[in-house]
């Protein structure tokens, strides 16, 4: 009795030594041993430090000894893994595992809802979650931890995936624990998206719109961390600068521009994010490696599309083909440039699939110690985990795995077991041997062809009667012995045996057909044929040879870039748009991306073009244009003068190349129409190939987007959506002056402060900072240029005299269809028009719309343009200029300067581009007839002295891309014929946008 007492105090104390302290042991405790030596292993502590014939010796969850010949503590329970692999347990960190779901109330056919309606003292937009904590709501999920766990998971980051600012998540172990045990991390970083997810609020509604939130949101963090605090209490603001000392991981999910965005806005703070990218990372590797980011990668490889109907082998796209090929590539490619990177399973429909996923991203070259790390040591470094998990070094975690064979061998290897935390879960049996073979089967004096097949738990059987009939058998393994059973080929009764397994078969007793006990063995004869492992292997898409990378990656993009040269162009009609006029016979040399000469007798040592018979012309400028924008309206707000096209240029946009074909080389990338004053404009050069920011026009001149009639006062929205401030064409008038008020007095505030002496300003912190009032400031203070969208003359007057109320000019009026009717006071207050050519009767207010207002507003003194507002319009400028000859009898090298020089006065970059002169950038159009002609095409079309359009160079690209979508498509449909996984095509059409655009875009 007495040494009973004393073992239960031994227990008692070793359970407090090991259980939560603060918890009291309901009933009996019951702390099983926790010292295990596993022996005689390949262990692998990490990538790279492999060990053979080792030993891990865990104690109390923790990793106390490995390696070679160590002694094996006495009181340890000793594992023998004689021929298995032991590996630090997979790291996922980017997962929602074990919150709630989040779903979304929003109803798009009811009333736009602007305030947020979330009670308490928060921020002003819901999308903005800062102050959510993933810990609050978290708890263990033991089935879905289960199937993590099978898949060789041993912990993972689980944040909430809704909003932009999401909050911080948690980092825990997939054990059956309680929480308190299984949370390693409460807070291990913060997220960002550019998804507002469930919030019901109509801002953001655009890219633009995202980006310019999550911006003002770090503004107001830092003035509401000194002044701010004094003032108000918001718990969001908080939360966003107490979450600063954690990494912070942005969900760039939508392709690599994304990517590029979130690190671009994270430089302007100062801020360097963990990106989780979208698996398309080798597309902008250069660009991806220049963010000197860390991402989270995931492997939901495309499967390859079912290309049996002609229809679909018409339709698939070429990017899509390419894709589906180079994304198992995608690992091997960041690795080989130096990217840190770890792999999610995010995005595939089951965990289970994850380590198939790294496989084939180790057969298209991978190697396997960049894999492994991919999966242990990276993600466990992302978050500041690197100390507890990721390894199998002495102090860490007791986070491992047992398989039968290495990760990475020929054979799929088996995870037996899976230990978190110390604690094992069985997943395989693991002394059980491999039993798939071929076996001769005797019961008494019959004999039968026995086939076993799967693996260890999923065992299936059948008897072979002959070349093409099997009997389908029963079998099932219970610790060493057997029960197998079925009806013989030409029986009606069944056929039951049971027994226990020998070294190469089973032996036994059993019932027979006539109900009489009989002995029976099963002997081993052979393997069965590898036609799984056939199969996977003819299916994969993975090669380490694949297709060339293309930029961008869409048809026509280039595999070697043109390069700038020294061009020498003879003999050529030089349009020169500036006063020497047309000159004839011209030569023109240009070189390092500008014209170096015009004259006669040229001579270079570069390359020269025979331009005899042909026109040169400088390139077309399209004034207003939503080309290579992936969203165009932020139309939630009546002024969102803070949001940036810039955040929106999509350098994939197959329009850019079409466009160049018609001779195109920059344009401005406008805000839509949806409300009074809208974003801030891009200008772009059409430079094919280059990421968003090496498109960008440097230096330029800021401009912006206003926009007056139907559209802002909401007359064409439906009756959902008719609740926004202004209604009327008075309330736009009202808007402008209440901005630009509001915006002088921002500016006087920040004047003032700035004119106090460096002593005068200690102990003050300055005004807000407000991305919106500052951006109407700029325009005050003419340093920034509104071009806006305008139909109606009372409406142009009534916008020209609000402008010189506040002292400052609108720079442009855009689509102006009545500007003939006041174009004299345009010209008086110094107003640009940039028109359509013959657009007219698409809404009411455009119904005194004529063909003649480009050449009337000229006759007065405008300086006119020819815009295109359309990307399929865009392509056939010339023509539209052409069409005012026609019409208002204007002179054809004025009409030529509507889409050359003209619009890059009015964008104020007639001092770089916009007509053949000596020192301006050799942005040229080689064209093979007049200019104005409906039969003039590019024969070449350069950017900065780049010929981004060859009209030889692309029949050959076209015949390039029908040889590789040929190539690709075959290899489909050779997975098809081997019996690999399709998937139906879907073709994604890519929107054209124009200013009419009301779409949330989201």
């Amino acid at each position: 009795m007495k040494r009973t007492l004393i073992l239960c105090m031994f227990i008692a104390i070793a359970v407090s030594a090991r259980s939560q302290i603060a918890f009291p042991v309901k009933g009996v405790g019951d702390e099983r041993p926790s010292m295990y030596a596993f022996t005689n292993a390949t262990v692998i502590k990490k990538a790279g430090s492999t060990l053979m014939n080792a030993t891990l010796v865990i104690n109390e969850g923790k990793v106390i000894s490995v390696g070679t010949g160590i002694a094996i503590p006495k009181n340890a329970i000793v594992i023998d893994l004689q021929g298995k692999y032991v590996y630090p347990a997979f790291i996922d960190p980017y997962t929602s595992y074990g919150l709630p779901e989040e779903k979304s109330s929003r109803n798009r056919q009811g009333s736009p809802q602007f305030d947020s309606k979330k009670e308490g003292a928060f921020g002003w937009n819901e999308a903005i979650k800062a102050e959510y904590a993933a810990l609050n709501e978290f708890t263990v999920d033991a089935k879905t931890a289960g199937k993590w766990r099978k898949a060789g998971f041993g912990a993972v980051l689980s944040h909430k995936m809704d909003g932009i600012h999401r909050g911080s998540s948690v980092f825990v172990q997939l054990s059956d624990a309680a929480v308190q045990e299984v949370v390693l991390n409460p807070s291990a970083s913060a997220h960002l998206s550019f998804d507002k997810g469930t919030s019901n609020q109509e801002y953001p509604s655009s890219i633009m719109g995202m980006s310019a939130l999550l911006r003002q949101t770090f503004i107001d963090a830092e003035w509401y961390a000194t002044k701010g605090k004094l003032e108000q209490t918001n718990q969001s603001l908080q939360a966003v600068n107490d979450l600063k000392r954690l990494p912070h991981v942005f969900e760039a999910n939508n392709d690599k521009l994304r990517a590029l965005l979130a690190d671009r806005i994270g430089d302007e703070f100062g801020m360097q994010f963990i990106i989780k990218g979208n698996g398309d990372e080798y597309q902008r590797l250069d660009e991806i490696k220049k963010t000197n980011a860390s991402f989270i990668v995931p492997l939901n490889f495309p499967e390859a599309y079912d290309l049996s109907d002609p229809l679909a082998s018409l339709e698939v796209s070429y990017a899509d083909l390419k894709h589906w090929e180079l994304a198992p590539h995608n690992a091997k490619m960041l690795a080989s440039s130096g990217v840190r990177f770890a792999f999610t399973a995010q995005g595939l429909d089951n965990p289970a699939d994850y380590l198939d996923k790294v496989r084939a991203a180790v057969e298209a070259g991978l190697s396997q110690d960049d894999a492994i790390k991919a999966m242990t040591e990276t993600p466990a470094a992302l978050v500041g985990m690197s100390g507890m998990v990721g390894s199998l070094n002495v102090g860490m975690m007791a986070n491992f795995i047992i398989t039968s064979d290495a990760l990475f061998a020929d054979k799929k290897p088996v995870i037996f077991q899976s230990w978190v935390g110390g604690s094992k879960y069985e997943l395989e049996a693991m002394d059980e041997k491999d039993r798939a073979g071929k076996y001769q089967l005797s019961v008494a004096d019959a004999s039968f062809d026995f086939v076993i097949e799967g693996k260890a738990g999923k065992y299936s059987a059948k008897v072979v009667v002959n070349d093409t009939t099997n009997v389908k058998a029963t079998i099932k393994f219970e610790g060493s012995t057997v029960m197998i059973s079925f009806i013989p080929d030409g029986s009606k009764s069944e056929l039951r045996l049971s027994g226990w397994m020998t070294a190469d078969g089973f032996k036994g007793t059993g019932i027979d057909t006539e109900e009489n006990w009989v002995e029976w063995s099963a002997e081993r004869t052979g393997d069965n044929e590898k036609e799984e492992e056939k199969k996977a292997e003819e299916k994969s898409p993975a090669s380490n040879s694949p297709g060339a990378i293309v930029y961008p990656f869409v048809a026509h993009g280039w595999e070697d870039s043109p390069k700038q040269e020294e061009i020498l162009f003879k003999n050529a009609t030089v349009w020169t748009m500036e006063a020497e006029g047309v000159l004839e016979n011209t030569d023109v040399l240009i070189a390092g991306g500008k014209i170096l000469k015009v004259g006669k007798d040229l001579t270079t040592n570069g390359k020269t073009v025979d331009a005899t018979g042909l026109h040169l012309t400088p390139g077309i400028i399209d004034e207003h244009s939503h080309t290579a924008l992936s969203g165009v309206n932020e139309g939630s707000h009546a002024i969102t003068a803070e949001v940036e096209m810039y955040d929106a240029v999509d350098s994939e946009d197959i329009n850019i190349y079409r466009q160049l074909s018609g001779g195109v080389t920059a344009a401005q990338l406008l805000h839509g129409s949806a409300n009074p004053v809208g974003g801030q404009s891009a200008l772009i050069k059409f430079r094919w190939g280059k990421s968003p920011e090496e498109m960008f026009v440097k230096g330029a001149d800021g401009f912006i987007k206003f926009a007056l009639g139907e559209n802002v006062k909401q007359a064409n929205w439906g009756d959902n959506n008719t609740i926004r401030f202004p209604q009327t064409r008075m309330g736009v008038e009202q808007v402008f002056i209440d901005g630009f008020t509001r915006a002088r007095e921002y500016d006087e505030s920040w004047k003032a402060y700035n004119a106090l002496s460096k002593k005068a300003k200690m102990g003050k912190t300055p005004p807000r900072r407000d991305l919106q009032l500052e951006t109407l400031a700029e325009i005050v203070n003419k340093e920034r240029f509104i071009t806006c969208h305008s139909y109606i003359q009372s409406e142009i007057n009534m916008l020209m005299k609000v402008a010189e109320a506040f002292d400052f000019n609108v720079n442009t009026f855009t689509h102006i269809l009545e500007g003939y009717k006041v174009a004299d006071k345009m010209a008086a207050h110094g107003a640009g028009g940039s028109t359509f050519s013959d657009w007219w009767a698409y809404k009411f207010e455009v119904k005194d719309a004529i063909p003649y207002n480009a050449a009337l507003m000229a006759q007065a003194g405008v300086t006119v343009a020819i815009n295109s507002d359309d990307s399929e319009m865009a392509r056939r400028l010339n023509q539209e200029a052409a069409k005012s000859v026609k019409y208002g009898g204007m002179d054809e090298y004025e009409a030529m300067k509507m889409v050359t020089i003209n619009p890059a006065k009015l964008l104020h970059l007639d001092d770089r581009m916009g007509s053949v002169m000596v020192g301006k950038d050799a942005d040229l159009v080689l064209w093979t007839a007049h200019p104005l002609s409906i039969s003039a095409k590019s024969r070449m079309t350069l950017v900065d002295g780049i010929p981004y359009f060859d009209l030889e160079k692309d029949l050959k690209l076209r015949e390039g891309i029908l040889a590789e979508k040929a190539r690709i498509i075959a290899l489909m449909k050779d997975v098809k014929a081997a019996g690999g996984k399709t998937e139906k095509y879907t073709p994604k059409e890519r929107h054209i946008w124009d200013c009419e655009e009301f779409i949330i875009e989201e």
